[in-house]
């Protein structure tokens, strides 16, 4: 092959290992004298443990639990804090809690002596909800005497009682979204062996830095002396980037008494019954409306955190920090609060937060359209916020908005101006639209002061090797990163290799997530490859570069005031569907959709991205309903939990606006978690004006339309 271009649109790097079979999973490795692992887990949600009494143990069988925790370790498990424990000890706090560990040579013998034990408990009133959390159902979860687990709020402009005086009309509505399951192809798993001193995981992970920073302590450790190989992984979607500790903390207590190669790996009902959600969210907006404009909004959102914080204070920031979706909104004040309940953990999921406040101010604005009697995207459009203009957290917006070019782009193709004056009010057809963003990469000060992402590039004869620990998890990453050096220095993407991330080996570039891959990482091999090109001739030698951040754009942590972002991702979609009136069924007709990523390194590649996301965003919003009732996900396999697939939504159709970004390699932004952000609240959109209600939650299959038509207005 030639020189690589960037705007050459190329095969991805491990199609060909993937479409053969070729690529090594972490359920592919196997070693001598290998043993299996199957986790003991709580059956209730909310409990003191009286007993536990597992039958007598074969030879070779081992059963591992808090008690295994050598002096000098931890029972916990480092994510954003240290609250997560790597074992139940004493009590249970969620189904599905890791009480144990049995370890042998034969899965089945493994299952019978799980099945066979039994669990002694004194069992408590747990708190599922949101609403149970507000109101300390059963008594606080939390030390601190409540439910509220984090918090935080942002405020423009001013004081939101003068502007409420001041209102003609304050129209205040409730917007609720559920639990969604992440349907990963390939479900968790890790396998742990020994080599000399140091423990070393294969593991289907997004964040391999992660996972060495949260279990190390459980041994009381150093770093070095866990090493994370990722092995390929099947796909992850923020389900794998701080989960994988959750199996490997018990792993290596394990490894530690056993020494010697230990697997685990979930089957799909363990993935779905005991595995991070979407955080559940509760948004309540209280909007002034003077002169048919809106003047401001106060918001409350709350977050179901679950029963350990892992992640959810960042995802309530970003929450928050997009409760105003793409609109210059003058005065707000926003509080968030992430909610303890008993149940699982919720943890990342695409869009990181984002989604759960996009759909409820995209429908918030919708109904408060219909209630000034205009069309809601002529609304929108005249709020759009404009290069420059004050974000919710008082910085500002760094780059040109084009979300006017965008609109244009996809109402000329759906023809929605026609369509949205011809199709009546519950007239069983409707078509809508939603704009959102999406920040890139870390909140505020997240890049500089606390990722401090390095890159380096090895060069060794006429190759080149990418050393950086971000993660192929199916997003092409690996071949976007190959793409940028090998246009960079001009040479055939067939010399540029890129490994999977060993953590003893290459440098922590920051977990793989937030958008940040292309847009940072691309950018620090970018800088390396611009410096190897200048030294080319010099024989083999490599080049290292830190995340630099530009001037001029603060941010204050404690205050969460400033500049969160310095660059967004725009989205604009629109939906055409229409409703059968007997059986509540809907069927989408088009789908048309707009985004802005700065330049796109791969246009086959962010193509695949837009149609994934878009679909799964519709999913979202139309089937995939993960109920827990009393502590208790009800669905359990994919025969119970419907996600969509290629048969259910027509063919899209696509445009990426292009504008360049400064700080970006070639101009690039992220965009892996913007394309989810809004094709649901455009499905929402078109449904009600196809029904002629208003909804007020997400997801919503038939069984929820026919509620919303008995309760509609």
């Amino acid at each position: 092959m030639g020189v690589t271009h960037i705007d050459d649109k190329i095969r991805r790097s491990d199609a060909i290992q993937k479409a053969r079979g070729e690529a090594k999973y972490a359920s592919d490795y196997f070693f001598d004298d290998m043993l299996y692992a199957r986790m003991l887990r709580s059956s209730v949600p909310r409990a003191v443990i009286t007993s536990i009494t597992y039958p007598p143990l074969p030879e070779g069988y081992y059963f591992i639990s808090a008690k295994d925790i050598p002096e000098g370790g931890m029972n916990s498990l480092h994510m954003i804090g240290d609250d997560w424990r790597c074992f139940a000890d004493g009590d249970v706090r969620y189904v599905g809690e890791t009480i144990g560990l049995f370890v042998g040579s034969s899965r089945a013998v493994l299952e019978s002596l799980v099945e066979n034990t039994v669990v002694g408990y004194e069992e408590k009133e747990p708190a599922v909800t949101i609403d149970d959390a507000i109101a300390v159902k059963g008594g606080p979860i939390l030390e601190n005497g409540s439910d509220v687990m984090c918090q935080l709020y942002c405020e423009k402009g001013r004081s939101m009682d003068e502007v409420f005086k001041e209102a003609d009309e304050i129209y205040e509505e409730t917007l609720e979204t559920g639990f969604q399951e992440h349907v990963h192809l390939e479900t968790n798993g890790a396998v742990v062996t020994r080599e000399g001193e140091d423990y070393v995981f294969y593991i289907s992970a997004q964040c391999p830095f992660y996972v060495r920073k949260s279990v190390a302590q459980v041994l009381g450790i150093p770093l070095e002396h866990v090493v994370v190989r990722q092995s390929t992984t099947g796909g992850a979607f923020g389900g794998k980037e701080h989960f994988p500790d959750v199996l490997a903390g018990p792993l290596l207590v394990a490894e530690s008494i056993i020494n010697k190669p230990i697997k685990l790996i979930f089957d799909r009902k363990e993935d779905m019954l005991y595995s991070v959600k979407r955080h559940p969210s509760k948004t309540i907006y209280k909007t002034a409306i003077k002169d048919k404009k809106v003047i401001g909004t106060q918001g409350w959102v709350y977050y179901n955190c679950g029963a350990y914080l892992s992640a959810s204070f960042v995802v309530l920031q970003r929450g928050v920090f997009h409760a105003n979706g793409v609109y210059d909104i003058p005065n707000t004040y926003v509080e968030g609060f992430g909610m303890a309940t008993n149940t699982f953990p919720s943890d990342a999921f695409r869009g990181f937060g984002a989604p759960q406040t996009l759909y409820a101010i995209e429908m918030h604005l919708n109904h408060v359209a219909r209630r000034i009697g205009v069309d809601p995207v002529e609304l929108k459009k005249s709020m759009f916020i404009k290069q420059g203009g004050e974000t919710i957290t008082n910085g500002h917006i760094v780059e040109k908005v084009m979300l006017d070019e965008m609109l244009d782009t996809i109402a000329k193709a759906s023809d929605y101006w026609r369509k949205s004056k011809e199709y009546g009010y519950g007239s069983g057809r409707g078509i809508g639209m939603s704009f959102y963003n999406h920040g890139g990469a870390f909140t505020g000060n997240g890049e500089q002061a606390i990722i401090k992402a390095h890159a380096r590039l090895v060069k060794v004869g006429d190759k080149v090797r990418i050393e950086v620990g971000s993660t192929e998890m199916g997003q092409g990453f690996q071949t976007i990163l190959r793409k940028i050096a090998a246009a960079v220095l001009e040479i055939s993407i067939d010399d540029v290799d890129y490994p999977n991330p060993d953590t003893s080996i290459v440098p922590d570039s920051g977990p793989t997530a937030a958008s940040r891959s292309t847009m940072i990482v691309g950018k620090l091999i970018e800088r390396c490859a611009l410096e190897m090109k200048e030294r080319w001739d010099e024989g083999d030698f490599s080049v290292e570069k830190e995340y630099e951040h530009p001037d001029g754009h603060p941010w204050d942590q404690s205050v969460f005031r400033g500049d969160a972002y310095l660059g967004y991702g725009w989205g604009a979609c629109c939906v055409e569907l229409e409703v059968d009136k007997l059986t509540n069924e809907v069927k989408v007709l088009g789908i048309w959709s707009s985004h802005e990523i700065g330049k796109a390194i791969d246009e086959l590649i962010v193509h695949g991205q837009i149609n994934g996301g878009v679909i799964q965003s519709l999913g979202y919003a139309s089937m995939e309903k993960m109920e827990n009732k009393g502590g208790y996900f009800r669905q359990e396999s994919m025969s119970d939990y419907v996600v969509p697939t290629s048969m259910d939504f027509p063919k899209q159709e696509y445009f990426i606006q292009e504008n360049p970004y400064e700080w970006g390699p070639f101009g690039a932004k992220g965009m892996g978690e913007l394309v989810f952000n809004g094709a649901d609240a455009a499905y929402c959109d078109a449904l009600e004006r196809a029904l002629g209600v208003e909804t007020h939650k997400i997801p919503l299959p038939p069984e929820d339309i026919e509620e919303a038509l008995k309760n509609g207005r």
